[in-house]
């Protein structure tokens, strides 16, 4: 029944805000099920029904970025250079991630202090980056394609944590800082030839790239 649908998404858009609330306020190993019920005001059992567990949120919420991100217009960028492209969508991702800034250094705060869940944070990543080079019209097939979300993902870590601490509504700090990151890395989000052939067991760029400071999840 199409009422009953409405009325499902309705209840875990509505659970997932609770959730994002709460996760400005307090770490995100603090929070437990109970807690997102009782600020959702929702039962246990109306919970599960939408949720499988607190990552479970932290997941949806990477979803319900990407999906705010893919519904915007692309075809206006459609004869611009790749690199144009992407600045496009993930100034678009960041502009839709705007109000939630708590909710995020809350998230980079807990990785920072638990390998484990940066570690799954930074599969949602790259998963998500797969989405967003998709929408710049990036080829994201086979190991390129793979390698070169994991890229993108280490250049949007960086530019978050500029983000994070930028307090003008128009960004600018945020801007300069992409421009400069996919300028840093535009050889490597073209063609990622050289993480190519490093992740098929080629001999050049034998240096490891360092991790971020902070995995960029959402």
């Amino acid at each position: 029944m199409p009422n009953a649908a409405a009325a499902r998404d309705e209840a875990r858009a509505a659970i997932l805000d609770s959730f994002l609330v709460l996760l400005a306020e307090r770490p995100f190993e603090r929070i437990s099920l109970g807690d997102v019920a009782e600020r959702a005001g929702v039962s246990l059992a109306e919970l599960r029904a939408a949720y499988g567990s607190t990552f479970d949120m932290v997941s949806a919420f990477v979803r319900e970025t990407d999906r705010k991100v893919l519904a915007g217009p692309t075809d206006d960028m459609a004869d611009e250079p790749a690199r144009d492209r992407l600045f496009d969508v993930l100034m678009r991702r960041l502009d839709a991630l705007g109000p939630h800034k708590g909710a995020l250094r809350s998230l980079a705060e807990s990785a920072r202090r638990n390998p484990f869940f940066a570690l799954a944070l930074n599969r949602l990543a790259v998963r998500s980056q797969q989405w967003m080079l998709a929408a710049a019209k990036i080829d994201t097939a086979g190991l390129k394609g793979a390698v070169r979300a994991q890229g993108l993902a280490l250049v949007y870590a960086r530019v978050l944590q500029t983000f994070l601490r930028d307090e003008d509504p128009a960004l600018a700090r945020t801007m300069a800082a992409l421009d400069r990151e996919l300028d840093k890395g535009q050889r490597a989000l073209g063609l990622l030839e050289g993480a190519v052939r490093l992740a098929t067991g080629g001999r050049r760029g034998q240096k490891e790239a360092q991790p971020p400071e902070e995995p960029a999840a959402a």
